[in-house]
């Protein structure tokens, strides 16, 4: 049997919250741990732990191949993935910017299962492999202001349960992570639609402006119903990755 001190743990996302706890810990198990990040400077606690540190960004092909082929070259194979990166795009379907939901996707959905299919062949052939998706709670169920951030979580969910069944046979588990409130960084890193809209990207989440009466009829929501929409999805998500 092979000891937990050979097996080889991919983490993404690890700048802060259930990546960077998820790096520790698999450190403390015994795993030998790449801890990835789109900004190696974050990681710096980390690498001062004893955990390896790779940039990995899996919005890009390049970084993802590299990351993986470094990890090869190093250690054989990727035993154990874990797939942690990701953001969330808060704001009505109908203000949230196409170029912003294309990047939530790339980054939850396609990110994810890229990155799946660069080390599955090596763990389908030593019959071993564990493959561990943090998803959210989210990915049950949706609430306004949320859409789009609830279908990703929804799309990892099903490609987790069929990717589960494909591997079976080969000695691959596949495990979906569905946290409801945790303590990490996502709500401070929210994408709001709106400001996207206006030309902002956010660093962190901005303060929510009083919300002043809109009188009724169509055309685009007004930023107030947009901020009410958000609120109500803040106080159904509250601490909710």
């Amino acid at each position: 049997m092979v000891s937990q001190s050979s097996r080889t743990a991919l983490v993404t996302g690890c700048s802060s919250g259930i990546g960077r706890e998820a790096a520790l810990r698999l450190h403390q198990a015994g795993l030998v741990v790449y801890a990835t990040a789109r900004r190696p400077g974050t990681l710096a606690g980390l690498a001062e732990a004893g955990i390896r540190v790779l940039a990995l960004d899996v919005t890009d092909e390049a970084s993802m191949v590299a990351a993986v082929q470094a990890i090869s070259a190093s250690h054989g194979q990727v035993d154990v993935l874990v797939n942690c990166a990701g953001f969330e795009l808060a704001g009505a379907v109908e203000e949230s910017p196409a170029a912003e939901v294309r990047r939530l996707f790339d980054t939850n959905v396609f990110g994810l299962a890229r990155l799946t299919q660069l080390v599955v062949p090596g763990m389908r052939v030593q019959r071993y492999g564990r493959i561990i998706n943090i998803s959210s709670v989210f990915g049950r169920f949706a609430v306004p202001g949320g859409a789009y951030y609830a279908a990703s979580k929804h799309a990892v969910a099903a490609f987790s349960e069929a990717l589960r069944l494909e591997l079976a046979g080969f000695g691959v588990r596949v495990v979906l992570v569905e946290p409801t409130a945790a303590r990490t960084r996502l709500n401070v890193n929210t994408v709001w639609a709106s400001d996207a809209a206006d030309g902002h990207r956010l660093g962190r989440r901005r303060r929510s402006r009083p919300l002043r009466r809109v009188p009724p009829g169509p055309g685009p929501l007004a930023r107030p119903d947009l901020r009410r929409a958000a609120a109500q999805y803040r106080r159904a998500a509250r601490g909710v990755r």
